[in-house]
């Protein structure tokens, strides 16, 4: 081997120790839920080889290809089918765009970059990629809960959905006219299956004093990892009303009903009492219907008996002066 073929050689390798050395330092990108993540190979090219005689091909941690161009064109053949129509090279950045990101896509990515030789491929550059996704949670809102219970106290809840990771912490701050207060609570978790995003929640229930003025309640969310806090509309709390007869609508609706109703059953019972007393009377009265006909009956007797008489006193004959006498 002559000295000149030594020295090309020579060359060669330092060029290729050159353009490994560092290249499989891990860069950390992050990426929006539903966004674009940028995935960069930071290739510069410093012999400019065209791209007709490289072949440069993106893998994600479980050796799946999300992209190959091969020697100038694009091998789609040998791309996944998670990847498939998701993905669009940036030749002038040597940047992979990666579309409608989930959180599933996070984890290790690789680029590999070979030169197509006379004598086969020969690798001359890998960078790796970690990519972590987020997603933004909404607003804490807190709602108050209707106290079915019957009982003063308030019972309140505050939740926030579709975010990723899970945050680190969610509380409430009590505040007063003298001081801001943290009381304790669980914050309530749930994972969609599909999304993976989380939805999180807090309660609390408290008495208000009679005397307390000017109450509010914050609610605080706390992504992880620590980014800027997100916050709840206040939610204000009066005074506690001091406890005296309700006067609302409803409740002298149902006043009114009562009386009324009241009213129909002691009408009733009266009806019912004065008509029980009627046939009482009825009852105790001596019957003078059968009376009367049996004196009716005597006087038409008496009458017939009368005129029989009368009759038989005009059918008689006259006597004479010598029988009265002999009589």
């Amino acid at each position: 081997m002559d000295l000149q073929h030594t020295m090309g050689l020579y060359s060669t390798l330092l060029v290729m120790a050159l353009l490994l050395s560092g290249t499989t330092a891990t860069v950390k990108r992050r990426a929006h839920f539903n966004d674009t993540a940028d995935l960069p190979c930071q290739f510069t090219n410093p012999q400019n080889i065209s791209l007709s005689e490289l072949v440069v091909f993106w893998q994600d941690q479980e050796k799946l290809v999300l992209y190959e161009q091969y020697l100038g064109k694009e091998k789609p053949d040998n791309v996944d089918a998670k990847y498939v129509s998701r993905t669009s090279f940036d030749r002038e950045n040597w940047v992979l765009h990666l579309h409608r990101v989930q959180i599933k896509d996070q984890g290790l990515y690789q680029c590999f970059i070979h030169h197509k030789r006379p004598k086969g491929l020969v690798h001359i550059h890998q960078k790796n990629c970690d990519l972590s996704v987020f997603a933004n949670f909404s607003q804490p809102e807190i709602k108050q809960i209707s106290n079915m219970t019957g009982r003063s106290d308030i019972n309140l809840t505050c939740s926030s959905i579709r975010g990723y990771p899970e945050p680190k912490e969610m509380y409430f701050l009590y505040k007063t006219e003298n001081a801001t207060t943290k009381p304790g609570v669980f914050m309530e978790k749930s994972q969609d299956n599909g999304t993976e995003l989380y939805n999180v929640s807090i309660s609390l229930s408290f008495l208000v004093p009679h005397e307390t003025n000017n109450v509010s309640l914050i609610c605080v969310l706390q992504p992880e990892p620590p980014e800027t806090e997100l916050h709840s509309e206040p939610f204000s709390i009066g005074p506690k009303p001091i406890d005296s007869p309700r006067t609302d609508r409803n409740h002298i609706l149902q006043i009114a009903g009562f009386t009324l109703l009241s009213l129909v059953i002691v009408c009733w019972a009266v009806l019912l009492l004065k008509k029980l007393i009627r046939l009482m009377r009825e009852k105790q009265q001596p019957d003078r219907s059968h009376e009367g006909h049996e004196c009716e009956t005597i006087r038409v007797e008496e009458e017939e008996s009368q005129k029989t008489e009368e009759r038989v006193e005009g059918q008689a004959p006259e006597r004479s002066d010598e029988e009265h006498s002999a009589l």
